[in-house]
């Protein structure tokens, strides 16, 4: 393997890992939505989680299928603010579908052929997700320095951070 095709590989399965950390605190994150959204937005929500938990699960695949071992998820994750009733986790979705478009941002980047398509299409999944949670769009999805979302660069790669008393294994 060239230098170069290994650098490649190697830029691939750190933005899987980054992917799968994302989707991690995604599905960490939507438990906490679906504990307190509305009634109105429930099943919004529960599809949200749902897909998270594929994308996740392809990923632990894909990281496997590049000879890494996948990146675990934490135990808990500190939220970027309090979510104490439906406003707030409907804010919360928003966010974590923003933060997991510009993880796939990189993917995109960073993967060829099949693995760049299906980033693509994740990135375009967490796009239109965010939008329906927000009612606002970007003109260039996933990509912070465009959209002006700067104000939370330190949050982890889903909006989240894992907890003090849950530290990440990477």
């Amino acid at each position: 393997m060239s230098e170069g095709t290994e650098q490649a590989a190697k830029a691939e399965l750190a933005a899987l890992q980054a992917a799968l950390a994302a989707e991690h605190a995604a599905v960490y994150g939507y438990g906490v939505v679906g504990g307190r959204i509305g009634e109105r937005r429930r099943a919004e929500a529960r599809t949200a989680y749902d897909a998270h938990r594929a994308r996740r699960d392809t990923l632990v695949r894909a990281v496997r299928d590049l000879g890494g071992t996948p990146v675990a998820a934490s135990a808990g994750y500190a939220l970027p603010f309090p979510v104490q009733d439906g406003a707030a986790a409907v804010r919360l979705a928003a966010r974590l579908e923003e933060r997991v478009a510009g993880v796939y941002s990189d993917l995109v980047r960073a993967a060829s052929g099949a693995r760049r398509e299906d980033a693509a299409g994740a990135l375009r999944e967490a796009a239109v997700r965010a939008v329906r949670w927000s009612g606002g769009s970007v003109a260039f999805p996933g990509l912070a320095e465009r959209s002006g979302d700067r104000a939370d660069e330190q949050a982890g790669a889903a909006g989240t951070t894992p907890s003090a008393s849950a530290p990440a294994t990477r």
